[in-house]
């Protein structure tokens, strides 16, 4: 089976770690409102292409997250620092809490996937059963001298990052999507590109 490589550009053979068997991540939905038709061709295309590896005989694992809490606006707009908690500015909206907002909104998307006939991931993470693992990652990234406090919370130093050698933002053209930023930088933050890790509380 061919797919298109985005890091190397090309249309290429897969290659599984383990012969016969594919480990798939899909980027779920942050759950703060209803997912749009726009936002079901990704988890279409996944149901294709996990049904489709299965035809040719692939045992596949299929992961998704779920973001229920923390996704900032502005997140991919160049500049998390300026955003607010999608599920937080949701919630004071339609007058219920961030945690009502995120149960209601994600058992709406689980039957909506199910309306449409999408199997379901084989594993789905949402964000509030991994705290832990979030902030055991982000120390061990502190460790290797990749974070930065400043004052609304702790970031990541892209610039630290390349400079072990490492290219940032190769996969999703980050370049090309720093043209269309709509909002100003943080003067606090050491380069456009850095990013929240963690907000803190206000």
């Amino acid at each position: 089976m061919m797919l298109f490589n985005s890091l190397s550009r090309k249309v290429e053979e897969i290659a599984p770690r383990e012969t016969g068997k594919i480990g798939m991540y899909t980027c779920g939905p942050t759950v703060y409102s209803t997912a749009t038709i726009g936002n079901f061709r990704t988890y279409v295309l996944a149901d294709i292409l996990v049904r489709t590896l299965e035809y040719l005989g692939y045992e596949v694992k299929h992961v998704m997250n779920l973001t229920d809490v923390g996704h900032l606006n502005g997140d991919n707009e160049g500049d998390s620092s300026q955003g607010e908690d999608r599920l937080e500015k949701a919630a004071k909206k339609e007058g219920r809490t961030a945690w009502e907002i995120a149960k209601g909104y994600s058992d709406e998307f689980m039957e909506h996937m199910k309306l449409m006939h999408i199997e379901l991931p084989d594993v789905i993470c949402r964000a509030t059963d991994h705290i832990p693992e979030q902030i055991a990652m982000i120390e061990k990234l502190k460790s290797k001298g990749f974070t930065y406090k400043i004052a609304d919370g702790i970031y990541f130093d892209t610039v630290k990052f390349e400079a072990m050698g490492f290219k940032y933002g190769e996969l999703s053209n980050l370049d090309e999507m720093k043209k269309g930023a709509r909002l100003e930088p943080n003067p606090e933050k050491k380069n456009p590109r850095d990013f929240a890790l963690w907000k803190f509380s206000p």
